[in-house]
């Protein structure tokens, strides 16, 4: 099974942190290693694959929680497994309980703080970083858990590139100018970019922050709504804390 790791929290024993890929697909499966529900897929493979994929981690499938994404700023606080309704972002302080975020090319963004033991998984496509639910989940990681800048670790997972994430002028006009580059009568927005930089606002340290170099749309083992469009699968990112270690 390929599974996109994340270095930062590979060196961070008490984390388990993976996000799946297309691979291993069977030759019968049209979406390739599909992980939603959401699509027009055998629910059956979907379950068997998010098991062999949550224990590929280190995790079940009654260890992680999951969302119905809306692209927007709705961020919730959870505390058991399961599925927890319509939100973009999912907080805990509970240990072996997975975060899971779907993706197939908008941004995810993962989230540990050292000092108070909480993590974040966050859905950011270029409506829910216009709405800034990256800042808001930090705002919340502050005021709730009095986090500090300097105790975060954040990787940010393969998302679709600039130059292969096309936007009508009424998207790109909704961010600085520096974010998107004119091509023809559309232009290339850098929605990773966007996130990463709401980050070093943050004042979180480059060096706590781990952004993945892969881009979803030319990376063929990834999955891409923009590449693939109806026939495209879901990946999903996890994150948890060990209970043990």
């Amino acid at each position: 099974m390929k599974i996109i790791k994340s270095e930062l929290f590979n060196s961070i024993p008490y984390i388990s942190f993976g996000m799946s890929t297309k691979l291993p697909a069977a030759g019968s499966d049209p979406f390739g290693f599909n992980l939603s529900y959401s699509i027009c897929d055998d629910e059956k493979r979907v379950k068997s694959n998010r098991e062999r994929f949550f224990n590929e981690i280190g995790l079940t499938s009654d260890q992680v929680a999951y969302h119905h994404q809306i692209h927007g700023d709705t961020i919730k606080i959870i505390d058991s497994a399961g599925f927890i309704g319509e939100s973009d972002a999912l907080v805990t302080s509970q240990k072996d309980l997975g975060l899971a975020i779907t993706t197939a090319d908008c941004t995810a963004i993962f989230i540990f703080d050292r000092s108070k033991e909480v993590i974040a998984g966050i859905h950011s496509g270029w409506r829910g970083t216009n709405k800034n639910i990256l800042g808001k989940t930090l705002d919340l990681l502050v005021q709730k858990y009095n986090s500090k800048s300097e105790n975060l670790f954040v990787f940010i997972a393969p998302a679709i590139s600039q130059k292969n994430y096309e936007v009508g002028g009424d998207v790109a006009t909704l961010f600085e100018e520096k974010y998107s580059r004119k091509r023809n009568d559309k232009f290339l927005l850098d929605v990773t970019a966007i996130n990463y930089d709401i980050l070093l606002d943050y004042q979180i340290p480059k060096e706590q922050i781990e952004r993945s170099t892969l881009c979803s749309y030319d990376s063929t083992f990834l999955h891409s709504y923009r590449r693939d469009g109806k026939h495209s699968g879901r990946a999903l990112g996890v994150i948890a804390m060990k209970g043990i270690i």
